[in-house]
């Protein structure tokens, strides 16, 4: 019977996205809320990246999954490519859920080695590890609820077979047992598998992706514990300016964000294949400032890395809402957008570390019309007037000079008299984005009850500000990446002017605005 529920469950979700499109006239919200270039799901609910991989020519974006609803429900992986990061192609469902559950998170790496035994001498597998989650023990209140299955692909992602063998990994008797990162770990020669085990994370080795060694454990006594540790990645990257190698280690937890909500912090330090531990340095920076949240906005939430991405860049993407309101958010089409995908590289300061992010180098090949100014801030200023750029998709380089203490507020205005408000207070050394009076914000309480804010280790002279705008979402990118902050929201008009004020003395601004060509 259970096999029976699950292939009408399969079967309803691929009559669903093989609809025709309906008619021509848009809805409301299609016009004002769909992306311009984020990507977004055809139809159906979203949430979180699995399985990325880059492989001839093509990058791959799965994601958690509901076709036949726009709500959280029967999870599936999606699927999507695109050729350069930036513009994304909906494919059809990689993973259906089956008798053994729900297709939760995970992860997919280029076996080019076929290690797992899994090819077929042709063709290159790609092997995912994802966790079912098996709503009939839960609704029993069950503890083995979740455990590890794999899947392959034979033609480059295309079609996807689940292993015959499966799970991989069962429960240990963990509740929250979910959301399998694999990599090749070179030195000790073997797959490491990273899971979210409720409130710390698991470490397993593997020698062929089938069977799993139970390694090590990290995390419970340090970091963010206002909620499930969720989504993990771990991953080498140099030190900037050094030869020196670091290991990161990213972990996703629901609640317990620094602005509220879902949210991604992380861990520097070293990995021998069986132990992650924290570097001396950041040791004391954690100790110092309890968590190290990788985005300070409300916004990017279960970000994780490409596997097998060229010239060893380190490219991560992330959901780009909260649990706090995901749900509710007025699309009814679709739910759910991912951030633009960014690389990260690790710098060391006086302060410990800091896993920089700025969107891919690809973006800026879209760059159209331009406006630039150089302007002496004493008061209000328009930055980009209505008509002048297309503010729904575009990217804005501002870089200050000569600030002193002070408040600096970045204005985004429709003619309805909605406003996006942001930037920099130098008295009390934070970035802040304020949605309160962006549009839609009653669909959830939770959606605008406060100002973020991320706070600074200094008032700054000099500051940069990477501002990423499309339809619904900004993203900001402080100082090359050092401090970042996205956010969605929903104006009943598109913002179609920006301004820059101050409260202090005047400052050198220079403006650098582009309109992103992408259709």
């Amino acid at each position: 019977m259970k096999n029976l529920s699950y292939a009408i469950l399969a079967l309803s979700a691929f009559f669903y996205t093989c609809k025709a499109q309906g008619t021509s006239v848009l809805s409301k919200e299609e016009q004002l809320y769909r992306p311009n270039y984020h990507f977004t799901p055809e139809k159906g609910w979203m949430n979180d990246p699995n399985g990325m991989f880059y492989l001839d020519g093509t990058y791959h974006l799965l994601f958690q999954h509901n076709p036949a609803n726009s709500k959280w429900g029967t999870l599936h992986w999606g699927h999507a490519t695109s050729e350069d990061l930036v513009k994304w192609e909906n494919q059809p469902i990689a993973i259906y859920p089956d008798q053994m559950g729900y297709i939760f998170s995970g992860s997919a790496v280029v076996d080019k080695n076929n290690t797992s035994g899994l090819g077929d001498g042709k063709n290159v597998p790609i092997v995912a590890i994802f966790t079912y989650h098996d709503m009939d023990k839960e609704k029993a209140n069950r503890i083995d609820v979740e455990s590890q299955g794999m899947a392959y692909s034979l033609d480059k992602g295309k079609t996807w077979t689940k292993y015959s063998n499966n799970p991989v990994l069962k429960n240990p008797g963990i509740r929250d047992f979910r959301d399998p990162k694999i990599f090749w770990e070179k030195d000790s020669k073997q797959w490491i598998m990273v899971v979210a085990a409720q409130d710390r994370q698991h470490f397993y080795g593997s020698k062929n992706l089938k069977n799993w060694t139970f390694l090590s454990e990290f995390g419970k006594d340090f970091g963010g514990h206002g909620g499930v540790w969720e989504c993990p990645d771990l991953f080498p990257i140099k030190v900037e300016g050094t030869n020196e190698e670091k290991w990161v280690l990213i972990v996703n937890i629901n609640p317990g964000g620094p602005n509220g909500g879902s949210a991604a912090q992380y861990f520097v330090g070293d990995f021998d294949g069986k132990t992650f531990k924290m570097d001396d340095v950041f040791t004391k920076q954690l100790e110092k400032e309890k968590v190290v949240w990788l985005d300070w906005g409300r916004d990017n939430y279960a970000s994780v890395s490409f596997d097998n991405v060229p010239e060893n860049k380190r490219v991560i993407i992330g959901w780009m809402s909260n649990w706090d309101y995901s749900p509710d958010v007025p699309t009814e089409k679709w739910r759910g957008s991912s951030t633009i995908p960014r690389e990260v590289t690790l710098k060391r300061s006086k302060d410990g570390y800091i896993l920089k992010n700025i969107p891919v180098s690809q973006l800026k090949n879209y760059e159209g019309k331009t406006v630039k100014k150089e302007i002496n801030l004493g008061s209000d200023k328009k930055l980009i007037g209505k008509g002048e750029i297309d503010l729904s998709k575009a990217v804005i380089d501002v870089d200050f000079k000569k600030m002193t203490k002070g408040v600096y507020t970045f204005t985004l205005k429709n003619s309805l008299g909605e406003q996006l408000i942001f930037g920099i207070d130098n008295n009390k050394r934070e970035l802040f984005v304020d949605r309160t009076k962006s549009g839609k914000i009653d669909f959830k309480n939770s959606f605008a009850d406060r100002i973020s804010k991320a706070p600074l280790a200094k008032s700054y002279q000099n500051a940069k500000f990477k501002i990423v705008l499309d339809k619904t979402s900004i993203e900001i990118f402080f100082n090359n990446g050092e401090k970042v902050m996205t956010e969605i929201f929903f104006p009943n008009e598109g913002f179609s002017e920006l301004s820059l004020s101050t409260d202090t003395t005047a400052s050198t601004v220079n403006f650098n605005a582009h309109q992103l060509n992408i259709k």
